[in-house]
């Protein structure tokens, strides 16, 4: 199972922050471009979401409302429950992450293409995707000050405003703009793609190198990284089980239950970072850790069960292809007799 390349990226770049963490000046040059950066990439994000397609998808509301259920219901009852390994197994710090990591909304391109390789509904995944992303940009920020407190910023006036200033009054403007920049950015999508990617690696480089600069690292050890991977593990697991046997509970068809699952169960790496920059200050280095792990660990987990749900598929419809094949030959046999 190969590692992703984006998350050697995002290790390569914890990693210059580590070495050459940016301080004085070239910490507040950082700042404004990753402040800038957030913005832009919401403003690309509303820019990139067709409302038709959002609207035609309202017609599976059932499954959709299951994805958003999972997404900020589910995941973050089982973040609050995790609280009772606080300090023994997890730390203060790693924990307002880890339930930070409960609240960020699902992705929507890994989803699609788990989906597409398992040969579940993919129309069902791209809205699902699509929605619970909408959705986070309001209920992300809303949870994370509900349940985190302090540590995730609270409830102030300043947060308010820098969440509506850097997440949602871009969103809306890419929006309204989406008419007539829509077929540019539908053109330009890869070169937009490295855009995207690029300007989260700035929001991390930022973010690690003022939790270097403020020596918060020192909070966590080789044996707290090994306890938090195998809580989210747990995490994973759960959400896994869950999507897939409660949707055939709920009485979802086969296709439906591999979008349910692949949609319901992971969480958005491009999302959430520029979401933690804004909500954690000076703590989101620490903050999106568990976030980055977690991104990882799913994408290995659900390539595996994508490529198994295909060949489950195919040994169904070649089964009684072979069947068919069986009773021919008897057949034939028969009549030569």
């Amino acid at each position: 199972m190969p590692i992703d390349p984006y998350i050697l990226a995002l290790l390569g770049t914890v990693g210059l922050a580590a070495l050459l963490p940016a301080r004085g000046v070239g910490a507040d040059i950082a700042g404004g471009a990753s402040t800038g950066a957030v913005a832009f990439l919401f403003f690309l994000y509303g820019a990139r979401l067709s409302t038709r397609e959002a609207l035609d998808g309202l017609k599976h509301w059932r499954l959709h409302l299951t994805v958003l259920a999972c997404t900020f219901l589910v995941f973050p009852l089982l973040g609050l429950a995790a609280k009772g390994l606080v300090p023994y197994v997890l730390t203060p710090a790693l924990y307002s992450g880890f339930l930070f990591l409960t609240l960020v909304p699902s992705t929507i391109q890994s989803s699609i293409a788990f989906t597409s390789m398992a040969r579940g509904n993919v129309p069902a995944a791209i809205c699902a995707g699509s929605f619970s992303s909408l959705a986070g940009i309001v209920l992300t920020p809303l949870l994370a000050a509900a349940l985190l407190g302090n540590s995730g910023g609270g409830f102030s006036a300043d947060s308010v405003m820098k969440i509506v200033l850097q997440l949602l009054v871009p969103f809306l403007a890419g929006q309204f703009l989406r008419r007539w920049i829509g077929g540019f950015i539908a053109r330009n999508k890869k070169v937009l793609g490295f855009v995207d990617r690029g300007s989260i690696l700035l929001v991390v480089y930022t973010a690690f190198s003022e939790g270097m600069v403020q020596g918060i690292w020192h909070q966590v050890t080789p044996l707290r990284l090994g306890a938090l991977l195998g809580v989210e593990a747990v995490l994973l697991a759960a959400m896994l089980a869950l999507t897939w046997y409660g949707a055939k509970k709920m009485g979802f068809d086969r296709g439906d239950r591999i979008a349910i699952q692949f949609a319901g169960s992971k969480k958005s790496l491009a999302a959430g970072l520029p979401m933690a920059s804004v909500l954690f200050g000076a703590q989101a280095s620490l903050a999106v850790l568990p976030l980055m792990l977690f991104h990882q660990m799913q994408l290995m987990v659900c390539a595996v069960i994508a490529k198994r749900r295909s060949r489950d598929v195919e040994d169904f419809v070649s089964e009684p292809s072979r069947s068919e094949e069986t009773r021919t030959a008897v057949g034939t046999g028969t009549r030569s007799g």
